[in-house]
């Protein structure tokens, strides 16, 4: 049982920790070098290349395989691989199509819920209550738009009186908002 709480050798643990001083400073320079976008989570590719490389990091740090030079040489891919399809994102439209999930509508202006929009989203009645009630809406009717971002995060536009969002630029792009 003392082996669940306490390694066979303690040997291994100078070589964690210059493993993980290692590891964490090729993090430091990767993430200078490619700008805080390589820790954005905008789209669902930057969402798994975050895990990916949060994977190879813990592996590295905790087993002797792969060897730091082995996690360094992965973390470096997966930044390069970020890097490119985060310039081939903003340049071709097949591209961002290929790795961004749309944003989706679950709820119209004045309140009304998209059912078949929170359906594709998996998100029921309850989802959407507790996500107004985090927004501060005390009365749906008061909602513009509540928009399920690619990411999965969920984004309460409130009205407060102001006119509709009809035709306005922050909801392009946003399934079936065209249709209202």
């Amino acid at each position: 049982m003392t082996d669940w709480f306490l390694p066979d050798s303690f040997t291994a643990l100078p070589g964690i920790v210059l493993g993980t001083l290692g590891m964490y400073l090729v993090l430091m320079v990767f993430a200078r070098i490619s700008g805080v976008r390589s820790f954005a989570e905008m789209s669902t590719f930057d969402i798994a290349i975050t895990i990916a490389n949060g994977s190879v990091i813990a592996t590295t740090i905790v087993a002797k395989d792969p060897a730091l030079l082995q996690g360094v040489v992965a973390v470096a891919t997966l930044f390069a691989i970020q890097l490119v399809i985060s310039h081939l994102r903003s340049r071709l439209g097949p591209v961002r199509r290929a790795t961004d999930n749309a944003p989706i509508l679950l709820m119209g202006a004045g309140g009304e819920m998209k059912r078949v929009n929170m359906r594709i989203a998996r998100v029921t009645e309850d989802d959407l209550r507790s996500q107004l009630r985090q927004a501060n809406v005390a009365d749906p009717a008061e909602v513009q738009a509540v928009v399920m971002e690619g990411t999965g995060d969920i984004q309460v536009l409130h009205g407060h009186g102001s006119q509709a969002l009809e035709d306005r630029w922050i909801l392009a792009g946003v399934r079936d908002y065209e249709r209202g």
